[in-house]
C-alpha cells in the first residue's frame, strides 16, 4: 500500500529559524492583519452586548405614539405617571412606593473641561430610577443634589474628553447652565453607562419645559404589563404607546444591523487583504527556495510532501501571529470605549472573537502559502536545480 512519505516535522520549523528576518517581517505582517480582524469583531460584539443588557425583561417603557423608536423625541404629559399607577396593577412596589420612573431624555451638547462641547447623553430621574434601573451602581460619589450629575462610566468616551474631566467635584456645561460631578455609575455594560443622570426638576427648569421623555415601569415577575398596553389603548387623548424595554433594544439591535452587516464584511475584505499580503510574502520566501525545493524532490521527497512543509512553516507562522494579535487585543484592546451616536460601549474581545480571529489568521497562514508552493514545484527538477 502506498504511503506517502513526510519531511521531518522539525525541518519545517528549522527553516523559519534560518531566516530570521523574513520570518519576522512575516509575523508581523500578519499579526497586523489579524489584528485588524479582532478590532473589527471586537466592535460587533460590543455593540451587540450593549444593546442584549440594556433592555429589563420585567421593565415597561411609555412614551408618546408620535416619537416612533426615538425617545429623545417624545414628549410625556407630567401626569402620566400618577394616571399609570392608579390604572395598571402589577407594578412592584416596596414599603407602599410604586417603582415607576418618570425620566426626561435627550441629546445635547455638553462642554467639559477646556471642550468647547459635544453631543451628551443626558437623563432627568427622580430616586425611584435606582429602583427601576436595576443595572445601575454608584460605584464612587453618591446620588446627585441640585445642579449636581451622575456620570456614566462610558461618558468621558461618548464626549470625547479624558475620563479626569469627569471625575467627582469637576464640572461641566449644558442646557446653559453649570452641573457638578457628584459621582460615577456602572450599569453592566448598558447603553446607560454613556449617560450623564442629573436630578429631574433641575432638568426640566434647565429646558423650560414640563413634560417627560418616558416613563418606565417595573413590574412583579410574572404580572401581565399587557394592561399597559390596554390602558395606551384606552386612553388616546394620552397619545401614548408601551413597548417592553427588552423589546425596545431588540429593535435597536435591528436597526443596527446594517452596522454589523458592514462591519462583518469589513473583517471579510481585511482577510481578502491579508491572503493577497499573504500570498505576496510567500511567493517571496519560495522564490528563493526553488534549488531548496528542487533538491527535496531530487532525493526522493514527492511534490506532496513538499507541499506539506511548506503549508506546515505557512500555518506555524500564522498560529504564531494569532497568538501575538490574540495577546495584544485581550491586553490592549478588550474593553476600549467606542462612541457612536447612540452612546458608547466598550470593545469586546470573547470566545467568538478570539475564535474568528485566530481562525482568519490561520486562514491566512495555510491559503497563503498553497499558490506559491504549487507554482514552485510544477518547475521541472533540472531546471530548478540550476536556478540562482
Amino acid at each position: 500500500m502506498f504511503r506517502l512519505r513526510l519531511l521531518p516535522w522539525e525541518y519545517g520549523v528549522r527553516n523559519l529559524l534560518r531566516r530570521p528576518s523574513r520570518s519576522a517581517l512575516t509575523l508581523g505582517a500578519l499579526a497586523v492583519v489579524i489584528l485588524l480582524v479582532f478590532v473589527v469583531v471586537g466592535f460587533i460584539r460590543g455593540l451587540e452586548k450593549s444593546l442584549a443588557v440594556s433592555g429589563d425583561p420585567d421593565v415597561v417603557l411609555v412614551y408618546s405614539l408620535g416619537a416612533d423608536m426615538n425617545i429623545e423625541n417624545s414628549a410625556v404629559a407630567a401626569r402620566t405617571p400618577g394616571l399609570l399607577t392608579a390604572s395598571v396593577e402589577g407594578v412592584q412596589q416596596r414599603f407602599g412606593l410604586p417603582h415607576v420612573s418618570p425620566e426626561l431624555y435627550l441629546g445635547t451638547r455638553v462642554a467639559a473641561g477646556k471642550q468647547q462641547g459635544a453631543l451628551g447623553l443626558v437623563r432627568g430621574v427622580t430616586t425611584t430610577a435606582a429602583l427601576v434601573r436595576r443595572q445601575v451602581r454608584i460605584v464612587e460619589g453618591k446620588w446627585p443634589g441640585p445642579d449636581e450629575i451622575l456620570a456614566g462610566r462610558l461618558a468621558a468616551a461618548k464626549l470625547g474628553v479624558d475620563p479626569l474631566q469627569l471625575a467627582i467635584g469637576q464640572h461641566v456645561q449644558f442646557e446653559g447652565r453649570t452641573w457638578r460631578v457628584s459621582g460615577q455609575f456602572t450599569a453592566g455594560g448598558s447603553a446607560f453607562e454613556s449617560e450623564l443622570w442629573c436630578r429631574l426638576p433641575d432638568l426640566q427648569q434647565a429646558l423650560k419645559r414640563q413634560d417627560l421623555s418616558v416613563v418606565a415601569m417595573l413590574f412583579q415577575p410574572g404580572a401581565n404589563p399587557a394592561e399597559v398596553e390596554l390602558f395606551c389603548k384606552q386612553r388616546v387623548d394620552l397619545e401614548l404607546q408601551a413597548v417592553g424595554e427588552a423589546d425596545y433594544y431588540a429593535s435597536l439591535q435591528k436597526h443596527y444591523k446594517p452596522v454589523r452587516m458592514l462591519a462583518w464584511l469589513v473583517v471579510f475584505l481585511v482577510a481578502a487583504a491579508g491572503v493577497f499580503a499573504g500570498l505576496n510574502m510567500m511567493y517571496g520566501a519560495v522564490a528563493g527556495r526553488i534549488r531548496e525545493i528542487a533538491t527535496l524532490q531530487a532525493v526522493g521527497y514527492r511534490r506532496h510532501a513538499v507541499l506539506v512543509s511548506l503549508v506546515q512553516e505557512g500555518a506555524l507562522l500564522a498560529a504564531a501571529a494569532s497568538l501575538l494579535a490574540g495577546l495584544v487585543a485581550l491586553l490592549w484592546l478588550n474593553g476600549v470605549a467606542v462612541r457612536v451616536t447612540m452612546g458608547a460601549f466598550s470593545l469586546r474581545v470573547d470566545s467568538v472573537a478570539l475564535l474568528v480571529g485566530c481562525g482568519t489568521g490561520l486562514l491566512l497562514g495555510i491559503v497563503g502559502a498553497i499558490p506559491p508552493a504549487i507554482k514552485a514545484l510544477r518547475l521541472p527538477v533540472a531546471e530548478s536545480l540550476k536556478a540562482v
